[in-house]
């Protein structure tokens, strides 16, 4: 009978491409996932991986044998959490992954929520925008707060997609500014000539930014990039610039902002929590969606006035 620590070491080397990475992922030693490795390859008679001096990578036989252990590890964590939810309260550790912002506005009310579950641990990493639903699907994560700007998230066979707040773009400027006066009206042709801070070309809040701006022109060459949201708002209110960010960046609280929302129909993207299918009858990754999703509708609350106010 083959080994479930075994084919769950060859699935994590499928997903990783190498057998250092897939080490590094797991907390074993190269040599001993290569030596699990070899012994699953006695156990089925044929050779899995075809090693070189620089590289090994998976034999057809080993694609075939991983895309069997998939279904089998999603088949046995079906059973765990089928019997779980039989079991009583929820126990255990749940690790929750999200993208910066929403760390920063989901944590509070996450811990508010889960507390009176004494027996539950939570455990709430950031993770870069595009590698949340990656990480639930190899298992390193249970559940992975997603942001969507193209409307591409959808559920499959082995994940389930829920459905949290929609987070359009706002204008933040220094609360000296002469936008900061709502009466004032807006027009994306005078923001042009503005100095915009932005994040970094490529990165999804600089692509929807530069969206934004295509109708009047596109925009001018940004002359100051910064990684981090948190780090634009700080200098916007040190009166450096004008940005445009989604409105869950405001959770971060940074003070001394105007914040005006864009005319017509923004730019913006939606905020998606992702797990396994297998998994989402678990108590605790049951629990903590509810949690999940009852932080969301306080954040869209929170959010509402302050996309028109200044703060």
């Amino acid at each position: 009978m083959l080994d479930l620590r075994r084919l769950v070491l060859i699935s994590e080397f499928a997903r990783r491409g190498s057998i250092a990475a897939a080490a590094e992922s797991l907390g074993y030693s190269p040599s001993a996932v290569s030596q699990q490795l070899a012994t699953l390859e006695r156990e089925t008679g044929t050779a899995l991986i075809d090693r070189t001096a620089r590289s090994a990578e998976l034999t057809d036989a080993g694609r075939r044998l991983v895309a069997h252990a998939e279904r089998i590890l999603s088949m046995v964590e079906e059973a765990e959490s089928d019997l779980s939810a039989h079991a009583g309260s929820p126990a255990g550790r749940v690790v929750v992954t999200a993208f910066p912002t929403a760390a920063v506005a989901f944590a509070p009310a996450l811990a508010r929520s889960l507390r009176r579950h004494t027996e539950l641990t939570l455990r709430l990493r950031q993770s870069r925008s595009g590698r949340g639903m990656r990480e639930v699907q190899s298992g390193e994560v249970d559940i992975a707060l997603i942001d969507d700007w193209y409307g591409r998230a959808a559920d499959s066979d082995n994940l389930r997609v829920f459905p949290l707040l929609s987070d359009p773009l706002v204008l933040v400027v220094p609360r000296r500014h002469r936008l900061a006066d709502p009466e004032v009206p807006l027009d994306l042709r005078e923001l042009r000539d503005e100095p915009w801070m932005a994040t970094p070309d490529g990165e999804p809040s600089r692509l929807a930014t530069d969206r934004l701006l295509v109708d009047v022109g596109g925009p001018k060459p940004v002359p100051w990039e910064f990684e981090g949201l948190g780090t634009i708002l700080s200098l916007v209110a040190k009166g450096i610039g004008i940005a445009a960010v989604p409105a869950l960046a405001l959770a971060a609280g940074v003070r001394g902002l105007a914040v005006r929302r864009f005319p017509g129909d923004p730019v913006g993207r939606e905020v998606l929590a992702v797990a396994r299918a297998s998994s989402v009858n678990r108590p605790s990754v049951s629990v903590t969606l509810r949690a999940v999703h009852v932080a969301a509708r306080l954040i869209a609350a929170d959010l509402a006035p302050v996309r028109l106010a200044a703060r």
